[in-house]
């Protein structure tokens, strides 16, 4: 045999040794490539193969695909960017905050750009808003559509009541929402809000409604109007404006606001009912400005105490405190003390619930009143009023009512009508300016470890029951206090727009 094939031979017998050993070593689990880090395997689940659209299934109601959802309201969701004039402004972005004082001495008057989100309601260019979106931007606004169509837009109107606006751009071919109906969302409904955070436009998040007919005291406006939608999908700053809507692709609410120190999502946000939204802003289309209906009252969400005092079943309605006279509840026949439990069939849980159903009509319009009276349930059907009627205009347009001391009774040396009691606190009896016919009694002393203080009464109270019995003067609550043989009484104080009770040991 050849030279050269007996070393071709050896060669091969060698190869062929060391592959039978590097199986060997395998089959016994022994070997570990060189370079090479061991690690431990899972198993990953995939999905099925994608379905051909053409013949994908149709989903409808909470099945709906997100994606879908998304891809057809984007187009209904505009960007929008105005500018606002400003006394002075440091050389920086819109992500800093121009507090630094030192420039303010040398830097001329400029204009600043502020960001938000508008959704298109009409294919000839109406778009919703938030009333802080374009506040001060005297129609230097632009407005830019998913389909990166620039265009200027006018104002329509504006409510800071309701911190929603009008806003128009010239087209005839816009992709409007689908407008759903608010009164339908429940806790636990999944959403999705689209919007342009940051400049990220077209941004969708999703997640689920939170609470209903949340009142966050965020609107600064004296007529304020807050009955929000609380969702954990996320929205930060440029998100305001923008949609949220359901499963089906519905509009269902304007983000507003989110509850948040830092200006940015910590887990929850709040969006303008769409009913309300609807209202609003077909009112300024319609006649410029909103068609605001007044029941004239002043009104507290009902508590437990409160509703246990009424003999209702359960926690319900909201409670009037007082009414405006001739205005439209006292036309009506509604009454200090009644418990309104419905408007127009639709229960009322809060103030604001009520505030938030009589938003949704107009003067003129009559409304239906579920009220608990007497341990009774009646119904009053009367027209509301607007502004256009005088009692109601000088009612909206008054300051709050303050406190005013009486000029008559058993005077202290203040000049107000005062008297101690034995459970440790002082009432003072004082009058509403604006409402001479009305007194009110307030907590203006609370002795430290009293058996008042211990139940929790405190300084500025504002007493309205004792028991059952509605208190409006000194001798009406004394009468009322004596009166108790019991071991206890309950007394019904209002603080801070809260109505409380609150149970102190009998003297």
């Amino acid at each position: 045999m050849p030279f050269h094939q007996k070393l071709l031979t050896g060669v091969l017998i060698l190869l062929t040794g060391m592959l039978l050993g590097v199986l060997m070593m395998i089959m016994r689990g022994n070997w570990i490539p060189p370079e090479r880090v061991q690690v431990r395997y899972t198993e990953v689940l995939r999905s099925a193969p994608p379905v051909d659209s053409l013949t994908a299934p149709v989903f409808s109601g909470p099945t709906t695909l997100f994606r879908d959802i998304a891809e057809s309201v984007i187009p209904a969701v505009v960007y929008i960017e105005t500018e606002i004039a400003m006394q002075q402004a440091v050389p920086d972005d819109e992500h800093h905050n121009f507090e630094n004082q030192f420039w303010d001495r040398f830097l001329p008057r400029r204009r600043a750009q502020s960001i938000g989100s508008g959704v298109l309601v009409s294919s000839d260019g109406y778009i919703l808003t938030n009333h802080h979106v374009i506040q001060g931007a005297d129609n230097r606004i632009r407005v830019m559509t998913h389909d990166r169509r620039q265009y200027q837009a006018t104002i329509v109107g504006s409510d800071p009541s309701t911190d929603l606006a009008v806003i128009k751009i010239e087209t005839s071919d816009a992709s409007p929402i689908i407008i759903g109906n608010s009164d339908y969302v429940n806790i636990g409904d999944w959403v999705m809000a689209v919007g342009n955070p940051f400049r990220l436009r077209s941004t969708v998040t999703a997640g689920i409604v939170s609470a209903v007919g949340r009142d966050v005291d965020i609107i600064s406006d004296r007529m304020r109007i807050e009955s929000f939608i609380q969702t954990d999908a996320a929205i930060n700053r440029g998100n305001s404006g923008g949609a949220l809507v359901n499963t089906m692709g519905e509009l269902i609410g304007i983000n507003t606001a989110i509850a948040s120190e830092s200006g940015t999502y910590q887990g929850y946000g709040f969006a303008v009912p769409v009913n309300m939204a609807m209202k609003i802003g077909q009112d300024m289309i319609e006649f410029g400005s909103v068609q605001r209906a007044f029941l004239g009252v002043e009104i507290a969400s009902v508590e437990y105490e409160q509703a246990r005092r009424h003999g209702l079943s359960h926690v319900s309605g909201v409670e009037v405190r007082s009414v405006v006279p001739r205005g439209s509840a006292d036309l009506g026949g509604l009454k200090r003390g009644d418990v309104i439990l419905a408007v127009n069939d639709f229960p009322v849980d809060a103030a604001n619930r009520l505030q938030e159903r009589i938003a949704l009509m107009r003067p003129g319009e009559e409304v239906t009143l579920s009220v608990w009276r007497n341990k009774k349930d009646q119904q009053l059907r009367f027209p509301l009023l607007g502004l256009e009627d005088e009692t109601i205009r000088e009612w909206a347009s008054a300051a709050p009512p303050q406190p005013q001391p009486m000029d008559f009774g058993n005077e202290t040396e203040s000049g107000v009508p005062q008297k101690s009691f034995d459970a440790g606190f002082t009432l003072a009896e004082l009058a509403i300016l604006e409402e001479m016919s009305r007194n009110e009694l307030v907590v203006v002393r609370v002795e430290p470890g009293s058996a008042s203080h211990e139940a929790g009464i405190r300084e500025e109270d504002v007493v309205t029951h004792v028991e059952e019995t509605p208190v409006e003067s000194l001798d009406q609550f004394t009468a009322a206090w004596q009166n108790k043989d019991g071991q206890e009484i309950a007394v019904h104080v209002l603080r801070e727009s809260r109505t409380l009770t609150i149970t102190i040991p009998a003297h």
